[in-house]
């Protein structure tokens, strides 16, 4: 990194001149007089605690330009770019940044017996902007995804040959049941040169395919886009459905669900033609994997002649949409929904390529409207899936936003984007309900105000006189319910408001049931019904229970509502938020409230004991100084470093602290003393996280510095775990020795 060069997060970070640079002898031995030392003398049995000892050192950063931006250290996420790439992958430490945490949420209809599946192919200003960091980036405005109860499958896309999804993406739509695909690309003249040599044999091939199952397998995604864009001679293109055959085998094997598509691109002859449908010339390829995604310029009669060719498979067809509407195409822009309209008359999926135009190709800073007014337009064509998971929680948080909060107030009052952050999003809709004057109710999610993370949820519209009030389905879970449920509700109205707000649950008879897609249930001799529970006091001691294992509550303007309902061979339906008029009946009521968060968990869980952070250790430390902003003259040491551990069980994401110390002996804070005294310096969403360009003050030569390191585990149902539970980890550094000649710089 050049000296004087600004990173990414405005610091001003320099090197050392060589010279300054102690031997390597020297502190090594320096290492291990400290080891003995502090183990020996300074570091008590009380201190439960890691304790590790560095030297400060100035070395080049030894940290693989793949795995990392080399001007801050944060831990990105990559592609690779060629055959030798792709053969010589092997998983490292590194890569431990890119597996995904969240499992692939449970949903109803399961993908395999969905119909009228979607499809979003995500190519986006070359993909890898800021999504790359896997620990965030500030950012003021970004381009993200949050309809994914509308979509099935999502394909993250590049031009790099394999394209593997960042893993904030991967989170985000297995925490919404959606299954993410890489994407393996050749293309042109350097395509064909890798094809032939890949597909000059059996043994190669399984080669290549075994190498993309592994990726797929440790990063934790659900398969792969296969696109072949270049000619092939006779002996590829006579193994290349080998090589999708052999590929979706081992995917099936490897990842229960997993998906091999093909893209519309050589016909079974070698030559690139791209087909815009299904036909005897690709038909060799669409056999031997999961599905096809077509090209765009199709017309009706490619939509006819599709379904004569596979009608055992309409579902496996993903009829291409591009939404930048290059060729021919039947619709695109704000068009698309023509489109869609056309291809679920003929009962196939469908695959929407680039819907980052929204924000690419309109005013970013209007991107949520812009969204909004998009999706909006395609919800009549988009069958839905639930996320049939307990405990249920979200904030509605969009993985980005001007402020990030905690518990109603601001932690920090910068722009923020980390997918990973995402909670489970609504049913989104702008819905003419069925009343005078086509009254409109619509929800949407704002970032002016949240309870924790980015954004809550807006609910606008007007109770008719008619109507005492009005329900706003939000989610559908589709879950078996436990004996006794605790939900929990936070809200916001204005004081002026002359409405009340209340959670309203779905419930039908367990054992029998019937789903397409949550739009539409069959009630196959089960009645449904529509239960609103009464509201606890907030002296009930299961109450006071759930606000303490929550944890610095303060309204802030917000209110809190628990219910908790007993239920007997039930299954959770839906959600809905009711809106009822306050006193008599008014002509026309409008409302805006704010939804800050939202719980249903088993109220047999609510006393659960956590397990503690184990192993917590530190590896890949850079030190680096620089310049400080304060008077522009003080040079300031900063600490880089990666934290691993241990959980046993399901955290929803863990906090990272650090504080100055005095030496080793261990001091006994409770865990709000240790947040008053320690600062927050990030979430973890995985059991590592990278530290990155921390001021610590700078160890003098006869002496040493002192830090300490808490990982804080938040669970599932975001309950705060004991202090005791923490992780601990002391960090002991000093300063090399001085050379006689550089005195004066030490």
């Amino acid at each position: 990194m050049a000296p004087g060069k600004r990173t990414r997060k405005g610091k001003v970070v320099t090197k050392t001149k060589e010279g300054e640079r102690t031997d390597e002898a020297e502190n090594e031995r320096e290492t291990a007089r400290l080891k003995k030392t502090h183990t020996d003398d300074s570091a008590p049995a009380v201190y439960d605690g890691e304790i590790i000892c560095e030297v400060v050192k100035y070395d080049s950063s030894p940290l693989p330009r793949r795995y990392y931006d080399l001007d801050t250290t944060e831990p990105i996420s990559f592609s690779l770019k060629s055959l030798e790439e792709l053969q010589s992958w092997s998983p490292t430490d590194a890569d431990k940044f890119n597996v995904a945490s969240v499992p692939l949420a449970s949903r109803q209809p399961p993908l395999c017996s969905s119909q009228h599946r979607t499809l979003v192919c995500h190519d986006f200003m070359g993909g890898y902007v800021e999504d790359r960091f896997i620990q965030g980036a500030e950012a003021e405005t970004v381009y993200t995804f949050y309809h994914w109860q509308y979509i099935d499958i999502f394909v993250y896309f590049s031009h790099h040959m394999v394209t593997v999804p960042p893993v904030c993406w991967t989170n985000a739509a297995h925490r919404h049941g959606v299954s993410i695909l890489g994407t393996f690309i050749t293309e042109w003249t350097d395509g064909a040169t890798i094809c032939e040599s890949f597909l000059e044999s059996e043994s190669s091939l399984h080669s290549i395919a075994n190498k993309l199952v592994e990726i797929a397998l440790y990063y934790g995604f659900n398969g792969w886009l296969i696109n072949i864009e270049n000619q092939l001679s006779e002996t590829a293109v006579k193994n290349l459905p080998t090589f999708l055959q052999y590929l979706t085998d081992q995917m099936h094997q490897a990842v229960p669900g997993s998906l091999i598509l093909w893209y519309d691109s050589v016909l079974e002859t070698g030559k690139l033609q791209w087909q815009n449908e299904l036909n005897s010339q690709n038909m060799v390829f669409f056999n031997s994997c999961d599905g096809i995604f077509t090209n765009y310029n199709w017309t009706e009669e490619h939509l006819k002649r599709m379904i004569s060719q596979a009608a055992r498979r309409l579902s496996d067809i993903y009829v291409g949409v591009d939404v930048f509407a290059r060729g021919d195409v039947v619709g695109g822009k704000f068009d698309t929904h023509k489109s869609l309209k056309l291809i679920r008359q003929y009962n196939l999926s469908a695959a929407i390529f680039a819907p980052g135009w929204v924000y690419e190709c309109n005013d970013k800073k209007q991107f949520r409207q812009t969204q909004s007014k998009f999706w909006s337009m395609l919800y009549d064509y988009l069958p839905t899936h639930s996320v049939a998971v307990l405990p249920f929680v979200t904030s509605f948080c969009q993985g980005f936003g001007k402020c990030f909060y905690l518990n109603g107030k601001a932690q920090s009052v910068k722009s923020w984007f980390n997918l990973s952050a995402q909670e489970v999003q609504p049913l989104f809709f702008d819905q003419l309900l069925d009343i005078p004057n086509n009254c409109l109710l619509r929800t949407w999610c704002s970032p002016d105000d949240a309870w924790n993370g980015g954004s809550s949820l807006l609910i606008e519209g007007v109770i008719p006189g008619s109507q005492d009030s009005v329900n706003v389905r939000l989610f559908s879970l589709q879950v078996p319910a436990p004996p006794r449920i605790f939900i929990s509700f936070v809200y916001k109205l204005d004081p002026s408001s002359k409405v009340k707000v209340a959670v309203q649950l779905m419930t039908s008879d367990a054992p029998l049931c019937n789903f397409k897609d949550i739009s539409s249930v069959v009630p196959a001799k089960k009645s449904v019904s529509s239960l609103m529970p009464e509201c606890l006091s907030e002296d009930d001691p299961i109450v006071k229970e759930f606000t303490q294992n929550c944890g610095m509550w303060s309204n802030e303007g917000w209110i809190l509502k628990c219910y908790l309902v007993e239920l007997k061979d039930c299954w959770l339906q839906d959600i809905f938020i009711n809106i009822s008029q306050v006193g008599s009946r008014n002509d026309e009521v409008r409302f805006v409230s704010r939804i800050g968060e939202i719980k249903v968990l088993d109220a047999a869980h609510l006393s659960e004991v956590h397990p503690s952070v184990t192993n917590l250790s530190l590896l890949d430390v850079v030190w680096r100084q620089g310049v400080g902003f304060s008077d522009g003259d003080t040079v300031q040491l900063y600490f880089n470093g990666t934290f691993c551990w241990q959980y046993s069980s399901v955290a929803a994401y863990f906090k990272i602290y650090w504080r100055l110390v005095h030496g080793s002996k261990s001091q006994a804070h409770s865990g709000e003393e240790v947040e008053k005294c320690a600062t927050l310096i990030g979430r973890a969403y995985a059991t590592v996280y990278r530290v990155i360009e921390l001021p610590v003050p700078k160890a003098q030569n006869d002496g040493s510095g002192w830090m300490e390191f808490l990982v804080e585990p938040v669970s599932k149902e975001g309950f705060i775990v004991d202090k005791s539970k923490w992780g601990k980890l002391r960090l002991n550094y000093s300063m090399p020795p001085c050379n006689l000649d550089s005195q004066a710089d030490c």
